[in-house]
């Protein structure tokens, strides 16, 4: 059965995406279009047609990237289970080998053009504490939890899941092993639950 045209469409830019991505690791800004049509298998103009700049690819890669982690946060699970959930994805998000590079090349970028980097953290990873920030107020209206300050409290889970990942994607050191990262996105999930349980009896 032949492709719709959106599918099509979808493929391209999925491939465009995975091709920046690899690049963006490797070499940040001097990463050149044409370059990442390559990578990608089509043209530079389609390139274009999808994506005006690296800016926008780089912002793309980010709301991705966002989406994928917050993904947990849409199930009507209980709170634990899918803050567990939630941190089980981080953890493979950040901690993964094949994610370490995706940091430092949003790092190189920081430094060659720091609005590049600012547009990249604002689409991704503030996107993603924006979207737990709500989903937690969420939860205290239901009467769930009791969080007073849900965008402190949202940024203060990713610390306690990812502990030193940032830091350790950065430097490119041993990150927390696969076969321990769902005992720490447990463990995490319950002491959070616990120091925001409702007062609600």
């Amino acid at each position: 059965m032949a492709r719709r045209q959106g599918q099509v469409d979808e493929k391209k830019s999925a491939a465009i995406l995975d091709a920046a991505m690899t690049l963006f690791a490797d070499k940040g800004l001097a990463t050149r279009m044409e370059e990442i049509a390559r990578l990608a298998g089509v043209s530079k103009q389609t390139v274009y047609n999808r994506f005006a700049s690296k800016l926008e690819i780089a912002q793309a890669l980010a709301n991705r990237r966002s989406d994928a982690i917050a993904a947990p946060l849409r199930s009507d699970g209980e709170p634990q289970a899918v803050l567990e959930t939630l941190a089980l994805t981080l953890l493979e998000k950040v901690c993964h080998a094949d994610k370490v590079g995706s940091m430092r090349g949003v790092a190189l970028m920081s430094v060659e053009a720091p609005e590049i980097a600012r547009a990249v953290y604002d689409a991704g990873p503030r996107r993603s504490l924006k979207l737990l920030a709500a989903w937690l107020a969420e939860q205290t209206r239901k009467g769930r939890l009791d969080v007073p300050d849900p965008e402190e409290a949202a940024e203060m889970f990713s610390g306690l899941v990812l502990g030193h990942g940032h830091l350790r994607a950065m430097l490119d050191v041993p990150q927390i092993a696969p076969e321990h990262r769902a005992a720490r996105a447990r463990e995490a999930a319950r002491v959070f639950v616990a120091a925001y349980a409702s007062k609600v009896s």
